[in-house]
């Protein structure tokens, strides 16, 4: 599960138990990202709020499978294997075009892109590609070619604050050694509406 020692649902206590009541699934699932943060329930608060907030939050104008998208591209940037699998689950359901999704993979796999998007989204996989491998080269040209491409200002925000969402998690998960055993893969909160349900489902 993680190479630290973790507190399982059925013995944590106090402020934990709370937490992992906000944020479990079916049959009390808690996913191993937020139970790594277990020995600090502080961390993990923190953690699923800037998460919700980022990616699961109805002020966003950025649709939310290409936020999703913008997930799985960076997490396979930094070759993280539960970040992918996690968010690619979240993506076939958001497309429910499993075709689209195939050729998502294949061209993210190969690093390829433009195999699968042109015009505004792929100025911001552009975008999130050197901001993940390249952060001190990103340029004022980079946010220029997504606005040129379409997208508002508020939008980008929303587009860079996924690709740093993501390399603070994929960081987490790398770095802690967590893995996908005994996890539920794709589950998200679903209730973009209310910011403080941390629901999985």
């Amino acid at each position: 599960m993680s190479w630290i020692t973790t507190v399982p649902y059925d013995q944590a206590k106090g402020r934990l138990k709370k937490l992992y009541d906000r944020v479990k699934g079916p049959d009390n699932n808690v996913d191993n990202i937020m139970m790594s943060h277990s020995l600090r329930p502080h961390s993990m608060e923190g953690h699923m709020a800037l998460y919700k907030y980022v990616l699961h939050h109805s002020a966003n104008t950025v649709p939310k499978w290409f936020l999703e998208t913008l997930g799985v591209y960076v997490s396979q940037l930094n070759n993280c294997a539960y970040c992918v699998d996690h968010h690619f689950q979240g993506l076939c359901r958001l497309l429910n075009d499993d075709s689209r999704a195939t050729e998502i993979r294949t061209a993210f796999n190969a690093d390829t892109p433009e195999a699968a998007f042109s015009g505004k989204e792929l100025a911001a996989l552009l975008y999130a590609r050197t901001l993940t491998t390249s952060p001190s080269e990103t340029t004022e040209q980079d946010i220029n070619a997504m606005r040129d491409a379409g997208f508002v200002d508020g939008e980008i925000l929303e587009i860079n604050q996924i690709v740093a969402y993501f390399a603070y998690a994929n960081r987490t998960i790398l770095g802690l050694g967590t893995n996908t055993d005994g996890d539920i893969i794709g589950l998200s909160p679903g209730n973009s509406d209310d910011p403080e349900d941390w629901g999985h489902t």
